[in-house]
């Protein structure tokens, strides 16, 4: 516990200091399992790389063996000549070793020149290790998104939980005044009646917006690390979306060229198509350079006596392999391969309209966030002013109590609602920065340290 809290105040994120958004994202990847994960499979999708390098470099094998051996060969019709022995056809020979001790070697190397199943395999391994790179960026992205959707339900529970409070003291006051008003006989006993139901109400709101911001810090917490107890987070942002938008179709494209999602469909697609390369027609022939030595010894008796027999082989230059027939195996798989090939490139155009539905929806919404928060803020100054004009008429007696207590909490509900639509807004423009690639630690800074303050 001690070195986190010692990251913590390096950070300066303690009790007294909040939080903002980027050094919530700085905890979380160190922190988050799910980073951990994607960084995995990111170090394991590079070598894939190195595996496509390698397809096209020499092999080399070497064997040895030995032990109990045994040979029996026969030659009929041979040719036999030798000094001072003449001339000799149609001779047989017969040799015998049993019971012997003998063994071989050999070693053997080998280049492929020529292979289209190895340049499919190789481009696939590539594309692969492409997939590994986006899937990185993909869930990166992922987690910057959770991190910012579970720091603002931070920040609004915290002022859900202070806007309470705050409307909790004035209920109280107003439940005071109402039980002297009326020790007075100044104000009917039904004000202190309803003005007690009011502070028994906020009462229990007060709690459940305790128990709200315990969960929502739990939830960071076990994103970033940090500890719940003591954890703050920087009030909800002012609207950061009120920036102008460029046009819909720039968003569109960019959509379809950088989406990770996207990306990562498209990549599948290449990848089944160098899985039909594989087993295409011809693509089994194969063209290697090889060099190959062998030796093979072996010594003992047989039926004709004491023997030994040696062996030596080598061979230096090209080999050809050319399948004839493989019993229909290879192009029964072609043609599974074919259709796994269809889905993907079906998956990849469902997957375009629905990343085109989703950008066009994030940017409406945008869209119409200038228009919403200048309604929503016209709202809650009128909310204010009605408040103003109840408490002035609560003293002069055109007001009662429940008047008073109503203007307070509508009052409360348009300041609440005018923060929560800001941060919706917030993260409809980090949902659609994500939805087009460009989600990145500048917008996370921005959405909480550039972010103009709130009015």
């Amino acid at each position: 516990m001690k070195p986190l809290w010692a990251a913590l105040l390096a950070l300066g994120i303690t009790g007294a200091h909040a939080a903002d958004l980027l050094q919530a994202w700085q905890a979380a990847r160190q922190h988050d399992p799910e980073m951990a994960v994607a960084q995995a499979a990111l170090q394991a999708g590079q070598t894939r790389r190195d595996q496509a390098s390698a397809l096209w470099r020499p092999t080399v094998a070497a064997t040895a063996a030995g032990g109990a051996m045994g040979s029996q060969t026969s030659t009929a019709g041979a040719s036999f000549s030798a000094p001072g022995f003449g001339t000799s056809t149609n001779v047989g020979f017969n040799t015998s070793v049993d019971n012997s001790l003998g063994g071989r070697w050999s070693i053997g190397a080998r280049m492929p020149v020529y292979s289209p199943e190895r340049t499919a395999q190789g481009r696939k391994l590539t594309l692969s290790a492409d997939l590994a790179d986006v899937q990185w960026q993909a869930a990166e992205q992922a987690l910057m998104l959770q991190t910012a959707e579970r720091y603002f339900a931070v920040a609004l529970a915290q002022d859900a939980l202070l806007l309470l409070q705050r409307q909790q003291t004035a209920v109280n006051k107003a439940l005071v005044e109402a039980k002297d008003r009326f020790a007075l006989g100044d104000a009917p006993v039904t004000d202190t009646h309803e003005a007690a139901a009011r502070a028994r109400a906020i009462d229990a709101q007060v709690l459940a917006a305790e128990v709200d911001l315990q969960i929502a810090q739990r939830a960071l917490a076990d994103t970033t690390g940090w500890p719940a107890d003591a954890l703050q987070v920087a009030p909800a942002p002012a609207l950061l979306a009120t920036a102008p938008l460029p046009a819909l179709p720039q968003w569109l494209d960019q959509a379809a060229a950088a989406n990770p999602g996207l990306r990562q469909q498209t990549l599948a697609v290449e990848v089944a198509r160098q899985d039909v390369a594989q087993y295409a027609r011809g693509a089994g022939t194969t063209v290697d350079l090889v060099a190959q030595a062998s030796r093979e010894h072996l010594s003992g008796s047989g039926r004709y006596g004491q023997g030994s027999n040696t062996a030596r082989q080598h061979l230096v230059g090209v080999q050809i392999t050319v399948p004839l027939y493989t019993g229909g195996q290879r192009s029964a798989r072609q043609q599974e391969l074919l259709h796994l090939q269809a889905k993907a490139e079906a998956e990849l155009d469902r997957a375009r309209q629905q990343v085109a539905q989703q950008t066009r929806a994030a940017w409406l919404r945008l869209q119409a966030g200038a228009a919403r928060t200048e309604a929503q803020d016209a709202a809650l100054r009128a909310s204010q002013a009605r408040l103003d004009a109840t408490q002035l008429g609560r003293q002069v007696g055109d007001r009662t109590t429940l008047d008073l207590l109503n203007a307070q909490n509508d009052a409360a509900a348009a300041e609440l609602a005018l923060a929560q639509l800001r941060t919706t807004l917030t993260l409809e423009r980090l949902r659609l920065l994500a939805l087009t690639g460009q989600l990145d630690e500048r917008a996370l800074h921005t959405a909480t340290v550039d972010a103009p303050a709130a009015k």
